[in-house]
């Protein structure tokens, strides 16, 4: 009995919001709904992250780049019915993935009237008062929010064995703000997008004996693909459309040409783009998928009173692309003056290679009220060098938990996790996954802190 409470103690303190790599906030555990009997639990995850960083690679400056991150709030809850001996029902509430990050302060991702258009040169203020348009404002910024409804119906044939299975549903919202030098004719694009909801599924299988306190389970979640149609602005493209945005480019480049800086085959190849923008279409849908992922999670007593614990996760993120239907279609057409060229265009978020994580801990009971657990872990992080979403290469961490159980039948817990943040290197979309960037950010760290409040019965 006091190993099946041990079990139900640990379990509860580290499955609630505490992870911080990139897009991956939760880690989407079950453990929640392979508890025994009916429970309940909630809880709330608060992370502080600090990203600083400093203009690098192939941009033009050297500025530092001052914290991006806000703080992220990120509530779960679950509902675990026991409806018969061998059957049980489940609700998961997530917000499994998401960013919210924000440039601030003298840099090339803060937009000024000086910023060039394609050209040196050519700045915003002179498009601008050329088509009577408006010079991009404001610092650069994403969100993007994710958040998941899971239905979990169980079969246990005995006392060891549950098979589970559900459908998903998912909901995608996201704002994105580009501004500043970096960006070209991008700077000034916007992208909001209203709540689209699309489904998917789980399916797992669990493992315990409970008296020796061993349970282990893996859980496989499908891709969500989703259809949004968002509202995209690309001011400068809009401005670069009109016959007078045309006639100053054709200008620019002459005056180019004249000083030395330009051939006129170099022009006769500018002045085709520009015309190719004239052409592109400025609504229609994005489709992407969220990624599949695999969880292993396992727990054993190794004394009385004592628990290991720990799981595995792989998240599919290497097929994560992201290509807004405005912003492809621009970028069908300016890839080609990328380096390498992108004549199929680029996208706004793209990871390279899949994630990899791992956390390994210890519980301790010291009374019948009162438990501990430390716990370590490690992320791989999805690639060595990332497009918008998160400037991070993975993380360490190191967390301390603990637990209040006035009686047996509900506790509350808290924990709180240091994360050493990996160094990464900041690219745009039309760089992502070549040997080009425009950032460093490195020696970062962020600390989440996680309350939670169960409820058996």
């Amino acid at each position: 009995m006091q190993k099946k409470i041990l079990v139900i103690a640990i379990s509860s303190i580290w499955t609630g919001s505490l992870y911080a790599a990139a897009f991956d906030k939760t880690g989407q555990s079950v453990a929640a709904f392979l508890q025994p009997d009916h429970y309940f639990e909630a809880s709330l995850g608060v992370t502080d992250t600090s990203l600083k960083g400093r203009e690098a690679g192939t941009n033009s400056g050297n500025s530092a780049i001052s914290d991006i991150g806000h703080t992220d709030y990120r509530p779960t809850a679950a509902l675990k019915l026991q409806l018969a001996p061998q059957f049980s029902f489940g609700l998961l509430y997530d917000q499994p993935f998401g960013s919210d990050t924000e440039y601030t302060g003298n840099n090339s991702f803060v937009a000024t009237g000086k910023d060039m258009v394609m050209l040196p040169g050519l700045t915003t203020t002179r498009l601008a008062n050329a088509t009577q348009g408006n010079i991009p404002t404001g610092n650069s910024k994403s969100s993007f929010d994710i958040q998941n409804l899971s239905l979990i119906l169980g079969y246990q044939p005995n006392k060891n064995w549950n098979v589970y299975a559900g459908p998903v549903y998912q909901t995608f919202k996201s704002e994105v703000e580009l501004r500043g030098n970096i960006f070209s004719v991008y700077n000034g694009y916007d992208l909001h997008s209203k709540s689209v909801g699309d489904w998917g599924w789980l399916a797992g299988l669990a493992y315990q004996i409970p008296e020796k306190a061993i349970k282990a389970s893996i859980t496989y979640r499908s891709e969500i693909q989703h259809k949004v149609n968002a509202v995209e602005n690309a001011p400068l493209v809009d401005m670069l459309k009109t016959q007078q945005g045309r006639d100053l480019v054709d200008q620019h480049l002459d005056y180019m040409i004249s000083i030395g800086q330009m051939s006129p085959q170099k022009k006769e190849a500018l002045n085709q783009i520009v015309a190719g923008l004239a052409h592109t279409q400025d609504s229609g849908t994005t489709q992407f998928k969220t990624p599949d992922s695999v969880n292993l999670e396992f727990q054993t007593g190794l004394r009385p009173g004592t628990l290991l614990f720990g799981n595995v996760r792989w998240v599919n993120w290497s097929e994560l692309n992201f290509q807004p239907y405005r912003f492809g279609e621009i970028s069908k057409v300016v890839g080609v003056l990328s380096t390498p060229s992108r004549p199929d265009g680029f996208s706004l978020v793209r990871f390279y290679d899949d994630q990899w994580s791992a956390n390994l801990g210890v519980g301790q009971r010291f009374s019948p009220q009162w438990l501990g657990s430390v716990l370590v872990g490690w992320d791989s992080g999805a690639g060595d060098k990332v497009s918008t979403g998160g400037p991070v290469k993975g993380y360490y961490n190191l967390g301390l938990g603990a637990q209040y159980s006035p009686t047996a039948q509900y506790f509350i817990s808290g924990g709180i996790k240091y994360f050493w943040l990996g160094d990464a290197k900041g690219q745009l979309g039309a760089q992502a996954g070549s040997d080009y960037y425009v950032a460093d950010f490195s020696d970062n760290h962020s600390i989440s802190y996680g309350l939670k409040i169960g409820y058996k019965f």
